[in-house]
């Protein structure tokens, strides 16, 4: 997996602990849907910090908890 699919699948997965939509997400983390939506549907490459930050206050987790997982754990070295 590369980093977006990490990111897109770490958002869909708080989501759906939550049981929320991406619309009720972007509302709760004073985001356009189409932010969150260009992150899920793969056209946005490269997510900005500040995105990921609005989404963690939202979602009440930090950016610790949002990045503490095996997958961004595995992901590889993007420079070599």
């Amino acid at each position: 997996m590369d980093t977006v699919t990490v990111v897109r699948e770490r958002i869909l997965k708080l989501c759906a602990e939550r049981n929320i939509s991406i619309n009720k997400l972007a509302t709760i983390c004073a985001l356009p849907p189409s932010s969150i939506k260009n992150i899920l549907y793969g056209r946005s490459n490269d997510p900005k910090i500040l995105t990921i930050k609005k989404l963690c206050d939202g979602l009440d987790i930090t950016l610790g908890e949002f990045f503490s997982t095996p997958e961004f754990d595995a992901l590889e070295q993007e420079i070599k």
